[in-house]
């Protein structure tokens, strides 16, 4: 037998080399999936967080995510979802702006997508209204269009128990909704990890997909006098701007919110959607949102 260097044979020496090269392979590949596994989990200032990989389900992050908590103007999120589920939806029928909705907007200090009396305006038109300015005026619009009943009281109750009866199809025990954009009565709730499934479910629509990642519009209305007029809304959620991959979807805040989030971005094939509830400032709700979705992508 012909022996090489140092007393090895060349056949020892091969599977040598190869087993050593195996070996870095493998340890490599530990070394990345043990990163991974360990990879510290972000510090929030928001009281609740959670997101989940969109294609999968699978939960990537979760701070506090089954805790009840105001939701703010996230509420509207299902307000639009009611809105698209309705059969034989014509979004291009009009509605009539009333008096009412103004009238609501000033009496609760609400937010506003500058809707003027007596224009006619299309249930798509209000869809952007409801989710770039996040007109609480849009959506009293759209509760009154799409509730059942003689009178508008009766109709916004309608609308109301239609987002409850969604609610609970979807599976989300702690979301209850006590009104239609969000400035609840005692008892407007849900959790990050009940809104992010609402957020998952809504992105199903196309038209949804499509309004919540308009950063702006502008939009043709028929006036009162038959004319038209124009009405531009920007979108309140910044990060659409700023974070890359991002699609959407609604920001939220209120006296008992605070500052709320519902986000969602595409890498690659990787869709990621969460929520933050209950962040102490507008410029922490976009750090703790950045801070948990960097987090979910390198999961």
């Amino acid at each position: 037998m012909k022996i090489g260097i140092k007393g090895i044979s060349r056949a020892t020496a091969t599977a040598t080399v190869a087993l050593t090269a195996g070996a870095v392979i493998a340890g490599s590949a530990f070394a990345s999936t043990a990163q991974a596994a360990t990879l510290p989990n972000p510090k929030i200032t928001a009281a609740g967080g959670y997101v989940m990989n969109n294609g999968t389900a699978k939960s990537l992050f979760a701070k506090t995510a089954d805790t009840r908590r105001s939701t703010g103007s996230t509420t509207k999120i299902m307000t639009a979802k009611v809105v698209l589920s309705q059969k034989n939806l014509n979004l291009d029928s009009k509605v009539t702006v009333q008096k009412a909705y103004s009238d609501y907007i000033v009496s609760k200090g609400a937010s506003s997508a500058r809707l003027i009396v007596g224009d006619k305006v299309t249930v798509r038109q209000l869809l952007y209204g409801l989710m770039l300015p996040s007109g609480c005026d849009a959506a009293y619009a759209l509760a009154d269009k799409f509730g059942s009943g003689s009178t508008r009281a009766a109709r916004v109750k309608s609308f109301i128990g239609k987002m409850n009866a969604q609610a609970k199809s979807l599976g989300l025990k702690n979301t209850h909704f006590d009104s239609f954009d969000g400035i609840g009565n005692g008892s407007n709730y849900s959790t990050p990890r009940d809104l992010t499934k609402l957020a998952s479910s809504a992105m199903k629509s196309s038209t949804f997909r499509t309004v919540v990642k308009t950063k702006s519009t502008k939009q043709k209305v028929t006036t009162k006098s038959g004319g038209y007029r124009y009405m531009s809304w920007s979108n309140t959620n910044t990060m659409l701007s700023s974070y890359s991959g991002a699609i959407g979807i609604k920001t939220g805040s209120g006296p008992s919110a605070k500052y709320c989030l519902v986000f969602a971005a595409t890498r690659g094939s990787k869709t990621v959607i969460g929520t933050v509830l209950a962040s102490t400032s507008a410029a922490n709700r976009t750090a703790d949102m950045k801070k948990i979705m960097d987090y979910s992508f390198k999961k």
